[in-house]
């Protein structure tokens, strides 16, 4: 299952990279418990910012390792450096995304799907009322389809790809 947002999408501007990326030891698991911690942390808000920059809501881990054409790709590999995360690094990332209620397991286990919350339900659910209240919408029924392409909507960008089925949490 592919990760890529529409070609309109992904012809965003091109997402910075923090310096911890191009550091070769940022994609070995560090041995010290509190540099392991650090690098956790630092992976977590990496995933989290990235996904946001390209509105990304799910990932793929096979994506991740074996498609440079995906999106998801150069998030967990840098060519220049000749570095790649490993798959069972990025399940620990995940787990400790988990445990900070930022990340999911697709249908609730361990596997290739992942539900990355850049924003917790709870944040999407507070934007959506603030939408609501200032388009008088509240009470009113809006489809999904509405919210992501509707004329309400239509270049904020908060709300874009959230009806995408390659996307979205809400098409699950």
């Amino acid at each position: 299952m592919t990760t890529n947002p529409p070609a309109a999408a992904a012809a965003t501007a091109a997402f910075p990279f923090p310096k911890e990326h191009s550091f070769p030891p940022f994609f070995t698991p560090q041995i010290n418990l509190s540099t392991r911690h650090a690098q956790l942390s630092k992976w977590s808000s990496l995933i989290l910012a990235y996904c946001r920059h390209h509105k990304l809501y799910r990932i793929s881990l096979s994506d991740a390792t074996t498609s440079p054409a995906s999106v998801i790709y150069p998030l967990f590999n840098n060519e220049t450096i000749n570095r790649r995360l490993e798959v069972s690094y990025m399940r620990e990332i995940i787990d400790f995304m988990k445990r900070q209620g930022r990340a999911e397991w697709y249908g609730g286990k361990e596997g290739d799907l992942v539900w990355v919350y850049w924003r917790t339900p709870e944040e999407w659910a507070g934007l959506l009322e603030r939408w609501a209240d200032e388009t008088g919408n509240k009470g009113v029924v809006v489809t999904v389809y509405e919210l992501a392409e509707g004329e309400g909507t239509r270049g904020s960008g908060e709300f874009l790809m959230m009806g995408s089925r390659k996307g979205s949490w809400l098409t699950a």
